[in-house]
């Protein structure tokens, strides 16, 4: 079996699709899926799985939390590995003390050249996107982080079409994907 992340867009968010994340490990559980865990209440999953693609595995989960908690919830699928290269891909200065960072991970089949062209207009001051592994690395200067336009992004029609963790998740999460001792 192995190891995946499963990334729920909008769980616990504002008060909605409040889903507690012992009620969503069961689900995951209950469903097959093995050495399920969470982390934090953002809707992030890691867990083992015999199937063979992301792809497949998100139909799969989207229809199981539609059906067991009756919620339509976006659900991104990466497997250890290709979690490992988004994280290898970032730009070397991703997540330093200067800069608020963040991964928008898409939802396949959007590929990051395309979604590069659904970014608003950023203010070239404090913001700067680049193009990863399905994903778009997102940051924003700390000391003017109030004149970001990641607002304009999150209002954007792309924000259908993806989930953000920030660059913190983001090294946790591919902690975990390396197993227990991860944990």
């Amino acid at each position: 079996m192995a190891n995946y992340v499963a990334l729920l867009r909008g769980i616990n968010v504002g008060g909605s699709n409040v889903i507690s994340m012992a009620a969503l490990k069961e689900c995951f559980a209950a469903a097959g899926f093995g050495d399920v865990c969470t982390y934090i209440q953002s809707g992030n999953v890691v867990f083992a799985s015999e199937a063979t693609t992301s792809a497949e595995l998100e139909v799969t989960i989207e229809r199981m939390l539609r059906e067991r908690l009756g919620a339509d919830i976006l659900t991104v699928v990466r497997s250890r590995d290709e979690f490992a290269a988004t994280v290898a891909a970032a730009p070397s200065d991703h997540g330093s003390a200067e800069l608020l960072s963040d991964v928008l991970f898409l939802k396949r089949p959007l590929t990051a050249a395309e979604a590069l062209t659904l970014v608003p207009e950023l203010n070239e001051q404090v913001d700067s996107v680049s193009a990863g592994p399905d994903a778009l690395y997102f940051s924003r200067t700390v000391i003017d982080s109030a004149k970001s336009r990641i607002d304009r992004l999150r209002a954007n029609r792309l924000s259908k079409r993806m989930t953000v963790r920030n660059w913190r998740t983001t090294l946790k999460l591919r902690d975990l994907l390396d197993g227990p001792s991860g944990r």
